[in-house]
C-alpha cells in the first residue's frame, strides 16, 4: 500500500495472512522497560577525606593556603565566599560583601591575606580567619582572576573592562591602571622575580608590562604571512610564566599553545591540539601551567606539550592541571579522571 495511503487511512493492522516467521523469545532475557541503563545505575565511589557543604550554587573558585595545609577559600555564583579547615567540620567562616558571583580566590604569596574578587568589580581583602580588611575599587566590569606579588602585599587583578589593575593591599591605594587590551582581561599574573607582568585578552593578544611605570613593553599578536612561529588567532584562556620569569606558556580557544621569550617578546614555540569538538573546531585550552622548578628549554617544552596533548587527546573536558612540588610529576583533572604524567623516563 503506497505511504500516502497509510497517511489518509490512519491506523493500519496487521492480518495473519502477512506474518512471514515467528520467533519464540525467552520473556526474561527481555529488558525491563522501567528499567535504566545499567550505566546510568553505576557510581562513582566517594573518596574524599572531606566535604564542604556551606555553598548553595555552583563553585567558580577554590584556593589553597600556601602556609597552612588545611586551610580552603571557596567562592561560588551564590554571590558567597568561604573560609574552611579540611577536616574541621566545625570551622568555617563567611566572606560577605560582594553582590555577585565570586569569581576568584587567592592567598597572599605568605599566607596571611585572602583577596577575593566577584562580577560585582571589587576585591576584597581578607585575614586568614575571615576578618573583613578592606574593599579595593576601581574596574568597571567583574573580575576575572586574582593574583598576589610573589614577595609582597600587592594584588594585581584582570576585569571584564578590558583593564588590569595592580593595589598595595596593605593600605587599599591603587598603584597602577594597565590599560591596553581590546576585550576582556581573561588572564594575567607577576613574573617570579616581580619585575614583569603578563595578561593575557579576549582580544588574542599577550602583553608584557612594566609593574612600575604601567608601560606596555611588548605586545604578542599573531602577524599574517610572517616568517617564524604564529600566535593565537582567539582569545587567550590561560598563561603561566616560567620559574626563571624567562618564559610564558599561552592557551587559547583556537586550540593552540605558544612558548613567548619575555624579554624580546617573541614566540619561540608553537604547537596546536590534534583533537577537536563535536562541531569540528579545535577543543579551547584552558589551563597551562609550567613545574615549579623547570629547566626546560623553548624546545623541550614543545615536545614535552605535544607529548601531554597525546596522552590527553582521549580525555573529555580537561580543565585543571597543576604540579606536585618536584619536576617529575603533573597532575591532570578531566571531568572524570584525576591522574597524572611523568615528564621523564622511570
Amino acid at each position: 500500500m503506497p505511504a500516502q495511503d497509510d497517511e489518509e487511512q490512519g491506523q493500519v493492522f496487521v492480518d495473519e495472512s502477512d506474518i512471514i516467521h515467528e520467533v519464540d523469545v525467552d520473556e526474561e532475557d527481555l529488558p525491563d522497560a522501567d528499567d535504566e541503563d545499567d550505566t546510568e545505575n553505576i557510581k562513582d565511589t566517594d573518596d574524599s577525606i572531606h566535604i564542604f557543604t556551606g555553598h548553595t550554587g555552583e563553585l567558580y573558585a577554590v584556593a589553597c593556603s600556601p602556609t597552612d595545609p588545611v586551610l580552603v577559600a571557596t567562592g561560588g555564583g551564590d554571590d558567597k565566599g568561604f573560609l574552611w579547615k579540611i577536616g574541621h567540620a566545625d570551622w568555617a567562616s563567611e566572606l560577605r560583601g560582594h553582590t555577585d558571583s565570586v569569581s576568584s580566590l587567592a592567598f597572599s604569596s605568605d599566607g596571611q591575606l585572602l583577596a577575593s574578587g566577584g562580577f560585582d568589580g571589587l576585591v576584597k581583602v581578607w585575614d586568614t580567619f575571615g576578618n573583613y580588611k578592606r574593599t579595593l575599587e576601581g574596574p568597571g566590569g567583574g573580575i576575572e582572576w586574582i593574583r598576589w606579588h610573589p614577595k609582597g602585599h600587592l594584588i594585581l587583578a584582570g576585569s571584564e573592562d578590558c583593564t588590569a589593575w595592580m593595589w598595595n593591599a596593605d593600605n587599599g591605594k591603587c598603584l597602577n591602571v594597565f590599560s591596553g587590551h581590546g576585550a576582556i582581561v581573561t588572564c594575567g599574573d607577576f613574573a617570579p622575580d616581580g619585575k614583569t607582568i603578563c595578561s593575557g585578552s579576549e582580544d588574542a593578544t599577550l602583553r608584557i608590562w612594566n609593574p612600575r611605570s604601567g608601560e606596555s613593553i611588548h605586545v604578542v599578536r599573531v602577524i599574517f604571512f610572517s616568517v617564524g612561529h604564529p600566535y593565537h588567532t582567539e582569545g587567550l584562556t590561560c598563561l603561566s610564566i616560567s620559574s626563571d620569569s624567562t618564559l610564558a606558556i599561552t592557551g587559547s580557544k583556537d586550540g593552540s599553545v605558544h612558548i613567548v621569550n619575555i624579554t624580546t617578546g617573541k614566540v619561540v614555540s608553537s604547537c596546536s591540539s590534534q583533537t577537536g569538538s563535536t562541531d569540528g573546531n579545535p577543543e579551547s585550552i584552558e589551563c597551562v601551567s609550567f613545574a615549579p622548578k623547570c629547566v626546560y628549554d623553548a624546545v623541550s617544552l614543545s615536545q614535552l606539550i605535544q607529548y601531554l596533548f597525546h596522552q590527553f587527546e582521549s580525555f573529555f573536558g580537561l580543565f585543571l592541571v597543576a604540579w606536585i612540588k618536584t619536576l617529575q610529576f603533573g597532575i591532570y583533572k578531566t571531568h572524570h579522571h584525576v591522574s597524572y604524567v611523568t615528564t621523564r623516563k622511570e
